[in-house]
């Protein structure tokens, strides 16, 4: 187990691979920064949740970085234990190969969403995703509060057009923020409307 406090790095981008991590409680964001220094965020995990699994494949280093956005616990992982735990465990070996697989689908679902969707839709999308949208009950709370600039960085935008858009998305009733962000059905209608 190990625990980070607020904003503490878990790992950077370049560090040697050689663990899989799972969030106990907390969250995580995972980003990258290009040559030129521009950082995008291409995750965000949360209790349940997996990453780092790129050890197991033969990553040799980090792709990115990984931040805790809140106090978080993490069961921190060895490559040789978790390999070895995957052949023992079936059942376990089932949940992370459906959670990798799944990761993996809606990767390849952000890559077409970045290349054919407007920057509106894609924080739409976002959104409904971190507040676990189509899971059980009713409009969810998202998990952790994450701000308009981090918001820029998953979709690929500016802070102000985020802005704009979280103010009519607000106007038109999708979500609500006091503190948190309520995800209402609705929202979907801006990510399904052509």
């Amino acid at each position: 187990m190990a625990e980070f406090r607020r904003k503490q790095r878990i790992f950077s981008q370049g560090d040697p691979a050689a663990t899989v991590l799972y969030v106990m409680e907390g969250a995580v964001k995972l980003s990258v920064i290009s040559a030129a220094g521009k950082e995008a965020v291409v995750g965000m995990m949360g209790a349940g949740d997996f990453f780092g699994e790129g050890c197991l494949a033969g990553q040799p280093l980090r792709m990115g970085s990984a931040t805790a956005l809140l106090p978080t616990r993490l069961l921190v992982v060895e490559k040789k234990t978790m390999v070895r735990v995957l052949h023992e465990q079936h059942a376990l070996a089932d949940r992370f190969m459906a959670y990798v697989l799944g990761r993996n689908i809606r990767i390849e679902e952000d890559l077409i969403d970045q290349l054919f969707n407007s920057s509106e839709k894609r924080l739409a999308r976002a959104l409904l995703l971190m507040a676990r949208y189509g899971m059980e009950g009713p409009p969810r709370k998202m998990r952790v509060k994450v701000s308009q600039e981090i918001l820029a960085e998953m979709v690929g935008t500016t802070r102000s057009r985020v802005n704009y858009f979280m103010n009519k998305f607000r106007k038109l009733g999708f979500i609500e923020y006091n503190g948190g962000i309520r995800i209402h059905d609705g929202l979907l209608s801006v990510v399904l409307h052509e």
